[in-house]
This record gives structure tokens, C-alpha cells and sequence, in this order.
């Protein structure tokens, strides 16, 4: 890993590496020393023009921020507190807890402008043993993440826009394949495409977010179709009736892991620096206005929807509160039916930003050799775009849409089951980072600095994330179809999968195979990476 970046737009130089030439022929091999030969060369370059800007970010964080949540969620967390003033300020501490997870995310992105993400944070951290917390880190993302909910989200709103009167099975699934088979083609195929499209429907999304805004502020005005519902009135008074959950510390807890998941997709562009132009400055630029105009339109779209759907109402829309809204606001008109239409590009915009962003992170990884054929993982070919880890991304997400049973528990699990893990992986980051601001011998440096109160109550938010969903609820134990217990197991499960592959990919195999490969990377004079594969002899035991 390079700790050294000097040229002027951010992007590393490798001063103690050599600088290989990418003429070898594919899969040839030379001997470079030692009894190890190496297998070609790859190099990895984009033009400026297809490299992203400032607002091009923006979008890449907003669309995968906003997916369905904003207009199903706040029903939830109602009915959780019962309580107008406690549910806003819950969303207010999901935002500014998003801000401690950029502060951490800008000191480390600043310090290592390298695509990844939390790939290069781990590994320049935990060094020892090498490549284990990045393996930990690719169980994760390779085997959850996934666009399955989005994609199958986008299928039932299409048929629901439609006027079908089962917006769900199978024939939601098939429009979620051809959701996600679109975005990866999409960005396999006309990368630049790609990113337009997805910047098209990042401006929808907030346009929406808007039209919803404006109109929570008619409806305090009295411009609406319903009798004035008065939930302003002692809004932190908690309520009681069908619906409610009355509040408590367990309803609370709940209620704000649902807000900080909804919050979730801040850190997409960190996936990405290596193809932003200026990537500090474009990083450091995007990153805090992307979640800052989120964190704004969240607000207000919560003050909205309580200022046109009464209580009682509210607590019991479930994922139709956008819907109850725009009816409550407009009544049986174009505009209120067109939300299935709005909220299924939304779901687009969110496939097409975790497919672009996610595939980067898998070529990463196989830039590392850590994958099975690693070479061909990490391809750029034909169209200088990461088309096989965008099949990846498709096959896994495809696996997850058509494997469990259409109807029960399975489906549901799965898809929610990658924002557990990430709590995890997030608590070492930042524990990471306060160990290299405290230990000065380890030479960090980075243009950002986040202060110590910052990564400790970003800190506790994690392990607040990690420890809640062990706790037994109230009620019945397996209301969701399962044991509650069983979705943190499952979780954790995963990651400790990856640290199993790990000895079986860097301790095991080698030996029995008697070699194993190594990734050499450098830059050349122009900037661009080159990856070398390097097949090492391993004494057998």
C-alpha cells in the first residue's frame, strides 16, 4: 500500500515500487526473481471526460441515499415513539451521526485517494495478518452487497403504477432482473451513459424530495384536503391507540437503527476516488453538500407528511405514507397517483449508483489477487469499464432476486441483512483511525482532521448498532418469522466467513498448491495503475 501522493491532483505515486509496462502478452509469464514468475500486466487509465466531478459525485452519494426509505420509513418510527417531536428528533441525531461517519470517511478518503473505500482504511491500519480484515471486508460485499431491494422495489412499483393488483412474485422479480441487468449493461457497456443517467435521476429524486417539501408547507398553510390534524400541537407528547408503540427505550433504539439505515449510501463516492477528477477536492467538495441536502430534505419531508396525515393515521400508513400523503394533499388526482411512477425511477437512480459504485470495490479486490481468477475479476475489458465485477455485482444481486421462495421471511432477511455487518466494519474503521491519531509514530497525515469527541460518538453509534439486535423484544420473539436472534448470528456469520476464506485463500491453498500469487501495483509517468499478478513459491510443509 502506498503512503505517498504527490502529485498535484491527489492521486498516488508509488515511489517504492517499480514501474511495470503493459505490453506482456495476456497470462504470458517471465521470471522476476527468487523462482517467481509473473503473469502479464494490466493497466488502468480513464480520460477526463470520463472521469466525475463535483456534481457527478453528489449524485453518485444521493442516489444511493435515497432509495425507498424516505417514503415509507417515517411511518415506522412514528408508530415506534409515538411521538411527532421525539420521531423529528430522531432523523435530526440519524443526520448528525451520518456527519461523525463523513468526518471519519474524509480523513481517511483525504489521506488515501484510492478507490476502495474501506478496503484501503482496514489494511492500512489492521497490516497484520496481511489481507485478513480486507477478506473480512469482502465477505461482506461480495456476498451482501447486493442491489436485490432496490431492484425488486423498482418491479412492484411498476406493476403497481400499472394498476396491477398484485404488485409482487414473480412477476416483480422478473422486472427487478431487468432493472439490474440494465444498469450493469448500462455502465459495462456506455460507462458515460452510466453516470449521466444516474445524475438525471439524482436531480428527479431531489425535484421529488422538493414537490414534497413545498407541499408540507401548503398543508401548514391549510391547503389541503383533510381537516388540519394539529400534530404540532405538543408534538413531544407521546400518543396511545392502534398503531403506537408507546415509546421506550427498546422502540427507540429500533426506531433510530431504521433512521441511521436510512441514512445509508453516505460513503458510496469513497468507493470510487481513483475516477474522480481532483479527487480530493471533489471528495472533500461533494461528500458534505450530498449529505447535507439529504439530511435537509429528510427533515422537512418528515414536517410534511406530519402536516397532512393525522396521528392515527400516520401510525398505521406503513410503507404508503408518501401515498396517504400526496392523497391527504392533492386527493385522487394525477399527481398523487404518479407517486408509484416517482418513487420506481427513485429505485432506479439507487440500483444504478450501488451497481457503479459496488462493482469498483469488487475490481479492487481483485486488483489484490485475493478473488478466485483474479485477473479476469479485475479486467477493464472491452470498453474500459470493470465489466466482470459488474457481472458480479449482477450475478449475486440475480441470485438473491430468484433463490429464496417468493412468499415467508427468506426474502426480507437476506435483503436487510447487509447493513448489520457494515456496523461492524464501521466500528473498526473508526477505532482504526483514533488508534493512528493516538500512536504519533505511525506518520499519519491527512488534509482532514476528525476530532476525537467526533470518532468516539461515531464510535458508540456502531457498537450501539452491533449490540441492539441482540436484544430480546418485547413481545414475541419471532414476529418478523424468525427468531430475532438469528438476523445479528447470521450477520456476524458472514463476516467470520471471511476470515475463513482468508486462511483458506492465503494459508492453505498455497501450501498444498506450492505457490501463490501476489499483486504488484504501481503508476507509470502518465498516472496510470499497473496491476501485476506475481506467482510466488510456497515451501510446502
Amino acid at each position: 500500500m502506498a503512503d505517498d501522493y504527490d502529485r498535484k491532483d491527489g492521486s498516488p505515486v508509488f515511489k517504492d515500487e517499480s514501474v511495470v509496462d503493459d505490453r506482456s502478452p495476456q497470462y504470458d509469464t517471465e521470471e522476476v526473481g527468487d523462482g517467481a514468475a509473473s503473469i502479464g500486466a494490466q493497466k488502468y487509465s480513464y480520460t477526463e471526460d470520463r472521469k466525475i466531478g463535483v456534481t457527478g459525485a453528489v449524485f453518485l452519494i444521493l442516489n444511493k441515499m435515497i432509495g425507498t426509505g424516505i417514503f415509507s420509513t417515517p411511518s415506522g418510527i412514528f408508530a415506534a415513539t409515538g411521538s411527532v417531536g421525539i420521531s423529528l428528533m430522531l432523523w435530526l441525531v440519524g443526520g448528525v451521526l451520518t456527519f461523525c461517519g463523513l468526518s471519519v470517511f474524509l480523513e481517511f478518503g483525504l489521506a488515501i485517494p484510492l478507490s476502495g473505500g474501506e478496503k484501503n482504511y482496514l489494511e492500512r491500519v489492521y497490516r497484520r495478518p496481511r489481507y485478513l480484515a480486507t477478506c473480512v471486508l469482502a465477505s461482506q460485499m461480495i456476498l451482501l452487497g447486493f442491489s436485490s431491494g432496490n431492484a425488486l422495489a423498482f418491479g412492484r412499483y411498476v406493476l403497481f403504477a400499472s394498476g396491477s393488483a398484485a404488485p409482487d412474485g414473480w412477476a416483480a422479480r422478473g422486472i427487478a432482473v431487468a432493472c439490474v441487468t440494465f444498469a450493469v449493461a448500462l455502465h459495462a457497456v456506455a460507462p458515460k451513459w452510466g453516470i449521466r443517467l444516474f445524475n438525471v435521476l439524482g436531480v428527479f429524486k431531489v425535484v421529488v424530495l422538493l414537490l414534497i417539501v413545498f407541499s408540507g408547507f401548503a398543508a401548514l398553510a391549510g391547503r389541503r384536503l383533510v381537516p388540519d390534524p394539529h400534530n404540532f400541537d405538543d408534538s413531544f407528547a407521546v400518543g396511545s391507540g392502534e398503531g403506537y408503540g408507546g415509546g421506550g427505550v427498546y422502540a427507540y433504539s429500533n426506531a433510530l437503527l431504521n433512521i441511521i439505515y436510512s441514512y445509508k449510501g453516505w460513503e458510496n463516492a469513497n468507493y470510487v476516488v481513483g475516477e474522480l477528477k481532483r479527487p480530493r477536492r471533489t471528495l472533500a467538495v461533494a461528500a458534505p453538500l450530498a449529505i447535507g441536502g439529504v439530511t435537509v430534505l429528510y427533515l422537512l419531508a418528515n414536517v410534511a407528511y406530519f402536516a397532512a396525515i393525522p396521528r392515527a393515521d400516520m401510525a398505521t400508513a406503513d410503507v404508503l405514507v408518501a401515498g396517504l400523503f400526496f392523497r391527504n394533499v392533492f386527493g385522487n388526482t394525477a399527481a398523487a397517483n404518479s407517486l408509484p411512477v416517482f418513487v420506481a425511477l427513485s429505485n432506479l437512480g439507487n440500483v444504478l449508483a450501488v451497481s457503479f459504485a459496488h462493482s469498483r470495490l469488487n475490481q479492487e479486490l481483485a486488483k489484490e489477487g485475493l478473488l478466485p481468477f483474479s485477473r479476469f475479476w479485475a479486467t477493464n475489458k472491452p470498453f474500459n469499464a470493470p465489466s466482470a465485477a459488474l457481472f458480479l455485482h449482477w450475478l449475486v444481486t440475480v441470485v438473491v432476486l430468484v433463490g429464496p421462495p417468493p412468499t415467508g421471511p427468506a426474502y426480507g432477511f437476506i435483503v436487510n441483512l447487509y447493513t448489520y455487518p457494515g456496523a461492524w466494519i464501521n466500528a473498526f474503521v473508526t477505532a482504526g483511525l483514533v488508534y493512528l491519531q493516538w500512536t504519533k509514530s505511525e506518520n499519519w497525515s491527512s488534509p482532514w482532521h476528525t476530532y476525537l469527541p467526533i470518532s468516539i460518538v461515531y464510535f458508540l453509534a456502531n457498537v450501539f448498532l452491533c449490540i441492539v439486535p441482540f436484544i430480546p423484544p418485547e413481545g414475541s420473539w419471532n414476529a418478523d418469522g424468525y427468531p430475532y436472534y438469528v438476523f445479528p448470528v447470521v450477520g456476524v456469520a458472514v463476516l467470520l466467513l471471511g476470515a475463513v476464506y482468508w486462511a483458506f485463500w492465503t494459508q492453505i491453498l498455497p501450501r498444498i498448491g506450492g505457490y501463490r500469487v501476489e499483486s504488484q501495483r504501481s503508476f507509470d509517468e502518465t498516472g496510470a495503475e499497473v496491476v501485476r499478478y506475481v506467482r510466488v513459491p510456497v515451501k510446502r510443509d
